[in-house]
């Protein structure tokens, strides 16, 4: 199991993001059967509340359902099957990936806008008071 603790007091970045122990019975099944336990179907239902979630499970499902169907065509059923869910999981995962390095991207301009903001604020008032005094 996976609890959040306070993170430390030497980290200087003074990070929002909670530091997770990870507590294990010792053994891979048990970890395994804690780990179900913890699952639900609340879980499932909230999977589109999961920033890109969505879009990566529905490209990955698109994107697999066409490979499967073309190489249907041509091989086996157990050969096509193969390929798409072979394609699910790449193109799920690439898509998973680009969509979270956008965010952090945005997230990291959102931060920059709103460090800047007091700096502006500020050379904003200077310039007003020193035309006021002339």
């Amino acid at each position: 199991m996976e609890t959040p603790s306070a993170p430390s007091s030497s980290d200087s970045s003074a990070s929002k993001r909670p530091v997770y122990e990870t507590h294990t019975t010792g053994s891979y099944w048990g970890d395994v059967k804690e780990a179900f336990k913890r699952l639900s179907l609340d879980d499932l239902q909230k999977i589109g509340e999961i920033p890109c979630a969505r879009n990566s499970l529905l490209s990955g499902i698109a994107s697999g359902v066409g490979v499967g169907a073309v190489r249907a065509m041509n091989t086996s059923a157990f050969a096509a099957s193969n390929w798409a869910f072979g394609t699910f999981v790449v193109i799920s995962l690439g898509t998973w990936q680009i969509c979270q390095k956008s965010l952090m991207q945005e997230r990291l301009r959102v931060q920059q806008v709103v460090e800047q903001m007091p700096k502006r604020f500020v050379k904003g008032t200077e310039e007003s008071s020193t035309s006021d005094t002339k």
